[in-house]
């Protein structure tokens, strides 16, 4: 089991207590936009506790995975309070169990800031194999903020976010984007300068 396995399984009975300041203030309306338009087929890719749930197309099929079984025990819960008929699995991104080509669009939401930077190029080829070329992946994470207030508060914050949620705000994702045999086509950001989509397509 990998440490960022152990960690989530760890945290996930109060994850959602933990986070939920941050859901009601600005993320809930994030993810909505992160789901606007997106193909009928979709990996919800690192779902966790199931935040991305509300915001799935209703027409849409939607497979969502995560390595930590805890957290996705709360998943179940909220899609079935939901009334959301979504496939849900304990999976490994770095070892995704689906044939080639499987989906129209893969979601990443604040996953890769917490992927240690030695498995971020294995995730990242992995999903770039179950989507189809014609599809497009979109991972949002935080970035840090070029403004000199923010980007102090934000190295403040930092050994928490660590401790807590084994992420960093620069995870440097991008290197491994052409090396995964991705490349990006185009980028938006979502609360002030601090957390941006970015959308990628197979090469």
């Amino acid at each position: 089991m990998s440490q960022l396995q152990r960690t989530y399984d760890r945290i996930a009975p109060i994850y959602d207590l933990l986070d939920g300041p941050y859901e009601r203030l600005w993320k809930r309306g994030l993810r909505t936009e992160v789901f606007h338009g997106i193909g009928r087929e979709i990996l919800d890719a690192g779902a966790g506790t199931g935040c991305n749930l509300f915001a799935y197309p209703r027409n849409a099929r939607v497979t969502a995975v995560d390595a930590s079984e805890p957290m996705l025990a709360k998943a179940r819960v909220r899609a079935q309070r939901l009334g959301r008929d979504v496939a849900i699995q304990r999976m490994d991104l770095t070892c995704l169990d689906f044939a080639d080509d499987s989906f129209d669009a893969v979601v990443a939401t604040f996953v890769f800031m917490c992927i240690p930077e030695r498995d971020q190029l294995a995730a990242l080829r992995q999903l770039a194999r179950v989507c189809r070329r014609t599809g497009e992946i979109r991972l949002v994470d935080y970035r840090m903020s070029e403004r000199v207030a923010v980007r102090a508060g934000m190295r403040v914050m930092s050994p928490w976010l660590k401790f807590v949620f084994h992420g960093s705000y620069g995870s440097g994702t991008e290197r491994f984007y052409a090396d995964a045999g991705l490349a990006i086509d185009r980028e938006k950001l979502l609360f002030g300068d601090v957390v941006k989509m970015t959308v990628l397509r197979r090469i």
